[in-house]
C-alpha cells in the first residue's frame, strides 16, 4: 500500500485526519446503502467496487496500525480522564488527596 492509496480511499469515505475504526465502519455502511442497487435505483456498481476497494485500504492500515498504550496517548484520547487527573485532588475545586488521610 502506498499513501496515495490511503488518501484515495479517505477521499471516498470522506473522512478527515483522524477517525475511529467505528467512524470508518459506520461510513462504509452509509455509503454502501447509498449506493446500493436496491436503494438507489440509478446505482453504478462502479461506484460500489470503488468503496469495497477503499474499505480495503483503510482496513489494511487500521488492522497493521501500532497502537500507543503509554499514558500520554490515553490521556490525549480520553480527555475526561485527563481533566480528572489534573484537578481531582485539587483543593481548589474541592477535591482531596486520597494519600493525605
Amino acid at each position: 500500500m502506498e499513501f496515495s492509496d490511503l488518501e484515495q480511499a479517505c477521499r471516498i469515505f470522506g473522512l478527515q485526519e483522524k477517525a475511529s475504526y467505528v467512524e470508518i465502519k459506520k461510513r462504509h455502511r452509509e455509503l454502501l446503502r447509498l449506493h446500493h442497487p436496491d436503494h438507489n435505483s440509478g446505482a453504478d456498481g462502479e461506484q460500489i467496487r470503488l468503496i469495497n476497494a477503499a474499505y480495503a485500504v483503510l482496513e489494511e492500515y487500521c488492522s497493521t496500525y501500532q497502537f500507543s498504550f503509554s499514558k500520554e496517548e490515553f490521556m490525549q484520547q480520553n480527555p475526561e480522564a485527563r481533566l480528572r487527573a489534573q484537578f481531582a485532588y485539587d483543593p481548589i475545586w474541592g477535591g482531596a488527596d486520597p494519600t493525605d488521610e
